[in-house]
């Protein structure tokens, strides 16, 4: 065993290898942050930082898809564009791009590429808020976040791999995870502290173009409403909550004292404009906005999922939860035991079904295999083992395509105990009916002015949301969890 000193001995050399060898191979930089003005150690140029977020904005795109409303991109664009120009990189061009998801989430790329899905911007009621979240993301490109995290983990791992060449004491299991150990602590520190310097950032680039700065604490209690939400509903259904917006940046309350304070600074940046919330023009926007499932994807209801444009709709077991992907459907049984996933390919060549599942998904040793025929479809199902675990191919044929169904268990003690539900799900498949093809679109934000009339309980039943309906519209109207719609004023529901 190592002990400490001799670990601090290593610890040592290392830092100063690390310094030396970057240093020599012209790797290392000491750049000035343009937001602090010290002194940052960083491995990538601006313009490398550039080129990372434009060579990663198309992947971007092709994995969550851009939401098809130009005069909404152009709307975020422009509230984007007014904090951009009061912030600490003005020589950046800034593009904001609202992502055709219902995730809730925002992100940034080095360089300037920040995202918003709608799925966040669903939930937000003020452009003061939408700024706040992209303020929050401009603040992470702005302090260069993503750059000094990059920049950390090349120079934890390239300095353990030069190291270990002219250390040999540093080849062993024990000085290689403590090192680890210390490139890991480097990274997971910045989290909380880079989230609490983003939301000051943001709190003062609201400040600075005219925005109420205490936007900032809006969003974040819009964030924990969320996951309060999540958390009940991961309950429910027997699994762990995920976490939501930057995992940190919703985990610390409206409350928390580091929070008020770093917004509280941002006063001193007010200008004459200096608290504009601007709520009607941001409803205005989103008046029509796609909410939940966008119906190109398909559409979730319940335990169903519909397809409009594909023409078919199929069912989970009940209580499992669906994740629709942009390139498959999934399905996770409660506890998270059992697992169904949903692809399909064009069939290019005459096979007959079994002939399709040895020819072109290369499974050779199928057993108990049998034809399936699936409300007037052709299929064929049977089993195979992948990884020691056993699994069940499901394939139906519609037109030219193939429907693919891959169905496995955590632990292959449970697999009898699933594979009903494996079964039933493949032969649910069918062509849309004609009363299925209105549940088969999606549906929509409409802001209305609430009448005496109105009430979340009447709204729910309307809404044709079938997970806690609710409780949803709430979460959309600042309301979550027990607030009612006030006579007179706006408010989002769902149609």
């Amino acid at each position: 065993m190592i002990v400490k000193d001799t670990y601090r001995s290593i610890l040592r050399s290392l830092c100063l290898l690390l310094v030396g060898a970057l240093s020599f191979m012209g790797l290392s930089g000491c750049a000035q942050n343009p937001v602090t003005g010290e002194s940052d150690f960083v491995m990538l140029s601006e313009d490398s930082e550039i080129a990372m977020g434009r060579t990663n904005h198309p992947k971007i795109i092709a994995q969550f898809g851009r939401y098809d409303d130009e005069k909404l991109q152009r709307y975020v664009q422009s509230v984007g564009d007014r904090l951009a120009a009061v912030s600490h990189r003005k020589n950046l061009v800034y593009r904001f791009t609202v992502l055709d998801s219902s995730v809730i989430n925002a992100f940034a790329l080095p360089g300037g590429y920040i995202y918003i899905t709608r799925g966040l911007m669903s939930y937000l009621n003020s452009e003061a808020e939408l700024a706040a979240v992209l303020g929050h993301e401009i603040g992470h490109v702005t302090a260069r976040h993503g750059v000094r995290q990059q920049s950390a983990a090349q120079a934890a791992n390239f300095g353990y791999i030069v190291g270990s060449i002219l250390f040999p004491e540093l080849r062993g299991a024990g000085a290689q995870n403590i090192f680890n150990i210390l490139g890991g602590a480097l990274l997971s520190g910045y989290g909380r502290e880079h989230e609490l310097q983003s939301d000051g950032l943001g709190a003062e680039y609201l400040a600075r173009s005219g925005y109420d700065p205490k936007a900032m604490i809006e969003v974040i209690r819009v964030l924990k409403d969320q996951e309060v939400f999540s958390a009940e509903q991961a309950k429910k259904q027997g699994r762990e909550a995920q976490s939501g917006y930057h995992g940190i940046f919703a985990s610390h309350p409206d409350n928390d004292t580091r929070l008020q304070g770093v917004v509280a600074a941002a006063d001193k940046y007010k200008n004459s404009q200096a608290g504009l919330l601007k709520q009607k023009e941001y409803l205005a926007q989103i008046n029509g906005m796609v909410f939940g499932d966008n119906e190109k994807q398909g559409i979730r209801s319940g335990q169903n999922f519909y397809h409009l444009a594909m023409d078919f709709s199929l069912s989970f077991p009940a209580g499992w939860q669906i994740n629709n992907n942009p390139s498959s459907l999934q399905a996770i049984s409660e506890g998270g035991k059992a697992f169904i996933e949903v692809g399909v390919e064009d069939i290019n060549r005459k096979l007959s079904t079994k002939e399709f599942i040895k020819q072109r998904l290369k499974i050779k040793k199928l057993r108990a295999g049998r034809d399936l025929s699936v409300n007037g479809l052709k299929g064929y199902t049977g089993l195979f083992d992948v990884n020691g675990l056993p699994a069940r191919i499901s394939i139906i044929y519609k037109g030219t395509q193939a429907f693919i169904f891959y169905s496995t268990v955590k632990d292959k003690q449970d697999f009898n105990n699933f594979d009903k539900d494996f079964i039933n799900t493949a032969v649910s498949f069918h062509r849309l009916r004609n009363d299925e093809k209105s549940l088969a679109k999606a549906k929509k934000i409409e802001i209305v002015t609430v009448t005496k009339r109105d009430s979340y309980a009447l709204w729910a039943t309307r809404s044709h949301i079938t997970n806690s309906a609710e409780s949803q519209l709430r979460l959309l109207n600042g309301d979550y969890p027990k607030g009612r719609l006030e006579l007179g004023t706006l408010a989002k529901r769902v149609k």
